[in-house]
């Protein structure tokens, strides 16, 4: 059993993640590019692991959810490290498939002084991981399937996620998915065909509002309701989270705990996320959730990294009362 697991972790309900993983290189402090042919010196070059998928898988096991990775690597070296990651994260990677042909989904980040950000990105592996890739028997141990990184899979992305959906609630599993930013702008066209398969459907506003064409939550919820999605949760960013339950004719926003001086916002909305997801895990009410989701996301935010802020449970709940 790995470090971390205990009795009550057995007993919780087991979360699927599926979706992207990337190695990311990042480059600090970048003052210049440098010319052809020229070396520019840099403080520190290291390799992290990132995608939304990946994060969620990861911050589940630190909140004391057993969690399953469902997603592509290559058989490289940045595949190697990530593996590796989740297996000293101590998540259950039966469902990695490793590709022959496509290597590892890979970006790097040159970071200069004032922490602003450019990237180079291979979509690798991800833009070639495909429904035919999933390893059901890993479904079928789990309660709950959590899709993310919707519109960043070229393949998986649209149909294949909508048969994906599908065969979840057929095997009777409550299902959420996350969207990414969509560059190319297909938003519904590949996103409404999966909407009456999805229980939990938990855009960022700003991504709300490009795929219902909307800006009040209400009323973008009921354009995803309609479309067939059972609840609808958006997070806000600084104006916290938004809860609309079925049967609900209003939804309910949920504050956000404010950290002064954050450290680092990469991977908040994904933490906030992981944080539903551990509660749903204990069966907590839905109004609870939120409330945790929220403090997750808060937690992330502390430290450097995707999910080096994010605390056990039971410091996550301490971290709520001593806000009260």
């Amino acid at each position: 059993m790995a470090e971390g697991c205990n009795k009550e972790v057995i007993a919780m309900k087991k979360i699927a993640c599926v979706g992207i993983l990337v190695a990311d290189v990042i480059v600090e402090p970048v003052q210049k590019f440098p010319e052809k042919g020229v070396l520019e010196p840099a403080n520190s070059i290291t390799m992290h692991n990132g995608g939304n998928a990946m994060t969620a898988a990861i911050n589940l096991h630190k909140l004391g959810v057993e969690s399953r990775m469902v997603g592509m690597v290559g058989k490289d070296m940045f595949g190697d490290f990530l593996k590796g990651r989740l297996d000293d994260a101590g998540v259950n990677t039966k469902g990695l498939a490793r590709s022959e042909t496509a290597q590892t989904s890979a970006s790097v980040l040159m970071i200069d002084k004032t922490g602003e950000r450019s990237f180079f990105h291979c979509t690798g592996t991800n833009a070639v991981f495909s429904e035919k890739d999933i390893d059901y028997s890993v479904i079928e141990e789990c309660d709950g399937v959590f899709v993310t990184g919707t519109f960043l899979l070229d393949t998986f992305d649209g149909e294949e996620t909508m048969l994906f959906l599908k065969r979840c609630k057929e095997m009777g599993k409550t299902t959420f998915l996350d969207v990414c930013w969509d560059a190319k702008g297909n938003w519904g066209k590949k996103l409404d065909m999966c909407m009456p398969y999805i229980d939990y459907l938990m855009p960022s506003i700003d991504e709300a509002v490009e795929i219902a064409k909307c800006e009040d939550p209400d009323e973008i919820a009921d354009v995803f309701m309609a479309k067939g999605a059972t609840n609808v949760i958006i997070k806000l960013g600084s104006r916290g989270s938004y809860l609309r339950m079925q049967g609900w004719e209003k939804g309910k926003v949920f504050p956000p705990f404010y950290i002064e001086n954050p450290v680092d916002t990469t991977g908040a909305g994904d933490s906030f996320c992981s944080g539903f997801l551990a509660s749903f895990a204990r069966d907590m009410a839905p109004e609870d959730s939120m409330v945790f989701a929220n403090a997750t996301g808060a937690c992330c935010v502390t430290a450097k990294g995707a999910t080096t802020g994010i605390k056990t449970f039971e410091e996550t709940l301490a971290f709520i009362e001593s806000r009260k």
